[in-house]
């Protein structure tokens, strides 16, 4: 069996939407965008079916039904795997404590409640790493340019990423705090019933 293609941020949210129970892909877009997820991904109707159809031929996901409502088209439903959990979680291992690709970080930031709690904090505290080493790299550079008396205007995209890496600092040692002292409620178990409430509004405007 040929090794599966890199799994895309959309991917890996609708894989990791599926976890919350079956759905057709008009569900999961309709869901995706509902909870304005369309700041993290682009979420195109033929995107969405193409790499739904992707990730079925990987036996990341599987067919476990076809319904026709009326007059509408056939709606397909998925399934999640055990390959397609085992997948969002390795890419979110993968790309959380990352800096260097933040489009990514910011798809395993939204998915990383699929992970445990101090798996999290750990990979956290790598990513924490690489960012202290980067503004130490954007603190020394202004302080040489400073010595050398180069015109601030030079400098200024310097300055604004320096500031940028302080405030996420700042952010994510709250996030630490937070997770490790209990105050952010994190399990993957934990019950909800949002997905019970978006269809229960879906059937009263259908």
């Amino acid at each position: 069996m040929p090794e599966p293609t890199r799994l895309t941020p959309l991917a890996v949210m609708l894989l990791a939407t599926l976890r919350e129970g079956d759905m057709h892909p008009y569900e999961i877009m309709r869901l995706l965008r509902d909870r304005g997820d369309d700041r993290l991904v682009p979420l195109q109707k033929g995107t969405i079916y193409h790499t739904i159809g992707r990730l079925e031929r990987e036996n990341l996901i599987a067919e476990v039904g076809v319904d026709r409502d009326g007059n509408r088209p056939e709606r397909t439903t998925y399934t999640l795997l055990d390959a397609g959990r085992e997948a969002v979680d390795a890419w979110v291992r993968a790309e959380l404590p990352q800096i260097d690709r933040p489009g990514d970080f910011r798809v395993a930031l939204a998915e990383a409640h699929n992970l445990e709690r101090d798996e999290v904090v750990a990979l956290l505290d790598r990513r924490r790493d690489l960012l202290v080493a980067s503004r130490d790299v954007h603190r020394a550079g202004l302080a040489r340019a400073g010595d050398r008396a180069v015109p601030r205007q030079y400098m200024i995209e310097v300055e604004r990423q320096a500031a940028l890496l302080d405030a996420e600092l700042a952010w994510q040692d709250s996030l630490r705090t937070a997770l490790v002292d209990g105050t952010l409620p994190w399990s993957v178990d934990e019950p909800s019933d949002h997905l019970e409430r978006l269809r229960a509004s879906k059937e009263t405007l259908a």
